[in-house]
């Protein structure tokens, strides 16, 4: 069964975020037990604009914590960012009012 069209549009962006994401990893050292983990990772997601600001001025501030706790203080620099951070879209609303006319043939 071939692809269609819309099919490759999709699959070709996908095939090539997860051949990246394949080079990701993370240093063994950059990680510890007792280190930030999930809620703290929510947190920094939250106040990265904040945080990426103050960090051109004062030296002691970073936008990600390292060491941390792993996947899950990503999971939540991530959920942080997406829901609730910058990523959101939740004051910003657009309505789109479209007429189609069709007209009679005669």
């Amino acid at each position: 069964m071939p692809f269609t069209a819309r099919a490759r549009r999709f699959a070709v962006p996908v095939a090539l975020m997860l051949a990246l994401a394949a080079c990701a990893h993370q240093a063994s050292s950059a990680v510890e037990p007792g280190a930030p983990g999930f809620f703290l990772g929510v947190w920094h997601g939250f106040i990265f604009p904040v945080a990426a600001i103050a960090s051109f001025f004062v030296a002691d501030v970073a936008v990600y914590a390292v060491p941390n706790n792993g996947g899950w203080y990503d999971f939540g620099y991530f959920i942080g960012i997406v829901f609730l951070g910058v990523g959101s879209n939740r004051t910003r609303k657009v309505y789109v009012d479209r007429v189609i006319v069709r007209r009679e043939r005669a």
